[in-house]
């Protein structure tokens, strides 16, 4: 059987890549994508030119056993999402499952994660937190909103472009004296981090909408 490598890629600033992540990209039959259009840009970048195929979330079960059954045969096949680490909010974790699942061996080559790198220059407390991937759009919104505002521990999620203003809405309304922390295109040439109550950073980003743009990681903390 050949082994799923499950690589993390940069979450912006392409010199994030290890060495290692492009040795084993350079070295696998195969490399899965989620957006082969964004990976390619990578290998572009770093001369891999091992070929790639499309996986992400809205691809259908024969492409996952298609994957897996490539596995059984020997090959050895690198997983990568268009930014961080597979599996971290991203359909990655299933095609782990079902590797696992048929016995074949799965090797981590870690790197950049927004959710790490946030933390480490939030300045808040990250001996426990609980992070939430992406909130839903509708069903339960509201419940989660209660549960940050009741939580001892920091809540850490991601957010869209198009929905930060709208949370960061919601999060004034429910909040009292914990922190929060906007994290926005971390480890881009707009990388910015903004960090108040709940009402002092809705207020910042209604002063200054050329910033509601990016990807944005979010904190909730009790201090």
């Amino acid at each position: 059987m050949g082994t799923l490598y499950v690589v993390a890629t940069p979450i912006g600033n392409l010199g994030d890549m290890t060495q290692r992540a492009v040795e084993v990209l350079s070295g696998v039959t195969v490399i899965a994508a989620e957006d082969t259009r964004v990976t390619r840009k990578l290998l572009q970048k770093y001369e891999i030119t091992t070929p790639s195929i499309s996986y992400h979330a809205q691809s259908n079960s024969s492409v996952l056993k298609g994957i897996v059954e490539q596995l059984k045969r020997g090959d050895d096949i690198a997983l990568v999402t268009d930014a961080g680490t597979p599996g971290i909010s991203d359909p990655g974790s299933e095609l782990v499952h079902h590797a696992r699942k048929a016995g074949i061996s799965i090797v981590a080559v870690p790197g950049a994660s927004a959710l790490t790198a946030a933390l480490s220059i939030a300045g808040i407390p990250t001996n426990e937190f609980i992070f939430l991937g992406f909130l839903p759009h509708k069903k339960g919104r509201q419940t989660l909103f209660a549960e940050i505002a009741a939580s001892k521990r920091t809540m850490v999620f991601y957010e869209s472009p198009h929905r930060i203003m709208k949370t960061l809405t919601s999060l004034s309304e429910v909040l009292d004296t914990q922190k929060v922390t906007i994290f926005r295109e971390l480890t881009k040439m707009h990388e910015e981090v903004v960090q108040g109550s709940a009402i002092e950073v809705l207020e910042y980003f209604i002063e200054n909408t050329e910033h509601v743009r990016g990807e944005f990681v979010v904190a909730v903390s009790v201090k």
